[in-house]
């Protein structure tokens, strides 16, 4: 048996070792529907007239290169189960429900949370210039001189530039929040400055986060990873959580390690994200449930924990692509639900909950691979639930064009969120729109091309070029020049 076969075997060892550790108390009927979960995972996209084609969790796991994997479900207005699968590494520790991961931009949230709540202590303001609250850094402006906001910060629509962060490799030099925000070493990314007029539009900025991290620390006297335990993390009950970076040696020891999209740990361990708002938290799902319950709660007037019914509604209230202040909302009525993705170096997480239904999801993974995973997931438990959103969609293909076959092979950019690859097989086409994964790319009778994986959608306006889409995100894209 070769390394990769071996490496393989003690992962199924480790899901079925660990296939009966609920952390909360399960009847056999609850039983019985976490195994149909495990048994049915399920694609974002359905074509007409095919049965969706359901996998298997452990299956899943092997294919997408995740060694570990921790849920928590919401249901009833509280966490009704919490299990965990595979190993911190392959051959390492099990993954419990109390290993930690990098929730990655699950982080905004979070962080978004904490300014309001600076917000109703009457700290910030929602509509003040924050360059009104610094003295040593200003936040540069290149389009005009149109205040930014805390709002359009938390929103996404101040015009800030850098989409998101690498993170630094174990032992490498770590700059300051001010170094990042002025791009300059040993930080990794550009500065953060406005190129974009304020309020015009919607455009996700990793760098806006880190500028409303500044105002937080300046305004309050205290270390981001103090504030958020105050005002945030303790009133939740998130003790297993902590912005700190780089997670202290004694937490590691609890920590689930990165691993990418082969299977292949991160070499060194956890990148460091100074980046805290933006990138910076650790958690554990059940954790981030309560925060996803607190915020229900809240919007339903039933706890004031951290934020009023009031501010937890302006939360909840989209301000441009339906993404509120922190959170992307989506549907209205018991139709309504709110949530948030994390990528991470080595990590990726998801969660989703419902605003008036007491139901909701959080997975997170230790792999790059673990978006496909963690969202087919979310829709095994949509349909095991019945719930009205979450769950695969029906969509209609047609045969590919010739001209299509000819012309939309290449290597195209987004700009500031990275590129994709599209390949002609036989007589289809093949994308690859994450680094060493390749699957089908199929046509649309609007003339749109879209994937199974995900409900990614490509629009070509151009032979160079077009629209990107997937959830709140419309991008632009461009062929790479040759």
């Amino acid at each position: 048996m070769n390394s990769h076969a071996r490496t393989h075997a003690r992962l199924y060892t480790a899901i079925a070792l660990l296939s009966a550790l609920p952390a909360y108390a399960a009847d056999a009927g609850l039983e019985q529907r976490i195994a149909s979960i495990e048994q049915g995972l399920l694609p974002a996209i359905t074509l007409e007239g095919a049965a969706p084609a359901k996998r298997k969790l452990a299956d899943e796991m092997a294919r997408l290169g995740v060694p570990g994997v921790s849920i928590a479900v919401i249901h009833g207005g509280e966490v009704e189960w919490a299990k965990a699968y595979g190993a911190v590494t392959p051959g390492g520790a099990p993954v419990t429900t109390s290993t930690l991961f990098q929730a990655a931009s699950i982080s905004k949230p979070v962080a978004a949370m904490g300014a309001l709540k600076l917000v109703e202590e009457g700290k910030l303001e929602l509509d003040r210039d924050v360059n009104s609250y610094t003295t040593l850094w200003k936040l540069p402006k290149d389009a005009d001189n149109s205040a930014v906001t805390l709002r359009q910060l938390l929103s996404h629509t101040a015009g800030t530039t850098v989409h998101g962060f690498p993170g630094y490799a174990a032992g490498a030099p770590v700059p300051t929040l001010v170094q990042i925000l002025n791009g300059a070493k040993p930080a990794n990314t550009g500065g953060v400055h406005v190129n974009a007029r304020p309020g015009s539009r919607w455009r996700y900025s990793g760098g806006g986060y880190q500028v409303a991290q500044y105002v937080m620390v300046e305004r309050s006297k205290t270390p981001f990873t103090e504030l958020m335990q105050e005002k945030v993390l303790k009133p939740l009950g998130m003790a297993d959580s902590t912005f700190a970076q780089p997670l202290p040696p004694q937490l590691l020891a609890r920590a689930a390690l990165p691993h990418q999209r082969s299977g292949k740990p991160v070499a060194g361990g956890p990148h460091t994200y100074p980046e805290q708002a933006a990138a910076g938290l650790w958690t554990t799902p059940s954790d981030l449930a309560k925060f996803a319950i607190e915020t229900r709660r809240a919007a339903a007037g039933q706890s004031n924990a951290v934020l009023s019914q009031a501010m937890t509604h302006l939360m909840l209230t989209p301000v441009m692509q339906d993404y509120g202040l922190g959170l992307g909302i989506s549907g209205d009525g018991q139709s309504q639900s709110f949530g948030h993705g994390g990528s991470n170096e080595g990590y990726r997480a998801r969660m989703a909950a419902y605003t008036e239904r007491g139901d909701g999801i959080v997975v997170m993974t230790n792999g790059d691979g673990g978006s496909e995973l963690a969202d087919e997931l979310v829709r095994a438990v949509a349909a095991e639930y019945g719930w009205p959103t979450m769950g695969s969609k029906v969509r209609r293909n047609v045969p590919l064009k010739e001209e299509a076959l000819a012309s939309l092979p290449g290597k195209y950019v987004i700009p500031g969120a990275g590129d994709f690859t599209i390949r002609r097989t036989g007589g289809g086409l093949v994308v690859e729109l994450q680094e060493g994964a390749s699957e089908t790319l199929l046509a649309a009778p609007s003339g749109s091309y879209f994937v199974q994986s995900s409900e990614a959608e490509l629009v070509f306006t151009g032979k160079d070029g077009g629209r990107f889409t997937q959830g709140s995100f419309d991008m632009p894209f461009t062929r790479a020049k040759e």
